[in-house]
């Protein structure tokens, strides 16, 4: 009689369980650990850079709870579950409009930001989108002497007759264009060298309302990262006692980040993320570089202002795409 066993058989089929079991988890946790970072707002380092990519990495938790659910690892599809449910309360909602987005009567403005990318993006593109939308603000980042004179050159004086400008070649200019009187102008210069162009408006039969060029520094680098949360620390806040503002431009954070989160907490309402446009990436790769676009640009608007319609735009010459925001302000 002939005696077989099946031990040969049996372990390699062991083995390959236990190594899928280990790839299962290797798929789960960094997602998880992403997200509960990404709540606790403790991002740090190289994280920094990385959290402006977590709307992706929120669409992928997807696929480890159904290798999980195929597999019936219960534990594994629990914990993948739950992932995934954080990363949709914290980045889903971002993609529908807001029930409550500000009062919606008052009188209309519409406000345009875009960064030029060293003053190089097509001053005729800008012109034109500031007259088919009606802009009655345009904020510029990253504004040259270049681009200032063939702004004017294009007409935007026509449309836009006052300003505030802080031209630099380089990153570091800004400028702020109005159709009407701009009361209070100035340019400062924030601690990681960026320019932010200033003023005060009031259309007619409107409130009064500061405006301001927004452009803190990029976390570029992980030395720089202090100086970066600096310069969001240092953003105007909202005073809900105060004369209402607008801050647009380019924050160089996504809603992901923190200290952006931490500065619209004192009053101010993201325009984008409101009208549930606000997971279209605004940065990237539209200079040819090899990464997903992010959303780094923004309309913060105070949240005794309304917001209407949002739309994003390609500008020929610049890796970033303007934004166009329709704001209520409260009559007088």
């Amino acid at each position: 009689m002939t005696i077989t066993s099946s031990a040969p058989t049996t372990k390699p089929v062991r083995v390959r369980r236990v190594v899928w079991l280990v790839l299962l988890w290797l798929l789960v946790l960094p997602g998880t650990v992403w997200a509960v970072l990404r709540l606790g707002g403790w991002e740090q380092g190289a994280l920094v850079q990385l959290f402006a990519f977590t709307p992706y990495v929120a669409a992928w938790s997807v696929m480890p709870v159904l290798a999980a659910l195929v597999t019936r690892r219960w534990l594994a599809a629990a914990v993948a579950t739950v992932t995934v449910a954080l990363f949709a309360v914290m980045v889903l909602p971002r993609a529908f409009p807001d029930n409550n987005r500000g009062p919606q009567g008052g009188v209309a403005l519409h406000v345009m930001t875009s960064n030029m990318l060293f003053g190089n993006a097509d001053p005729a593109e800008l012109v034109r989108l500031v007259r088919e939308n009606d802009v009655a603000v345009l904020a510029l980042q990253e504004f040259s002497p270049n681009a200032q004179t063939q702004l004017a050159a294009a007409g935007l004086g026509e449309l836009l007759p006052y300003s505030s400008l802080g031209a630099e070649y380089g990153a570091g200019g800004s400028g702020l264009y109005s159709r009407f009187p701009i009361t209070e102008p100035g340019v400062r210069q924030n601690g990681g060298g960026f320019r932010q162009a200033y003023g005060t408006i009031q259309p007619p039969g409107a409130s009064a309302v500061v405006v301001e060029s927004a452009h803190p520094l990029a976390p570029y680098s992980i030395e720089i990262l202090n100086q970066w949360r600096n310069d969001l620390g240092e953003e105007p806040r909202a005073d809900p006692k105060g004369v209402p503002r607008i801050l647009l431009g380019d924050f160089n954070s996504t809603l992901d980040h923190a200290p952006l989160r931490d500065l619209i907490s004192s009053g101010y309402r993201d325009a984008a993320d409101a009208a549930g446009q606000g997971l279209i990436g605004t940065w990237g790769p539209y200079d040819g570089d090899p990464l997903p676009p992010v959303t780094i640009d923004h309309v913060l608007a105070d949240k005794r202002l309304g917001v209407g319609a949002v739309s994003v735009h390609t500008i020929p010459g610049s890796d970033h795409r303007a934004i166009v925001a329709g704001l209520r302000l409260p009559a007088v």
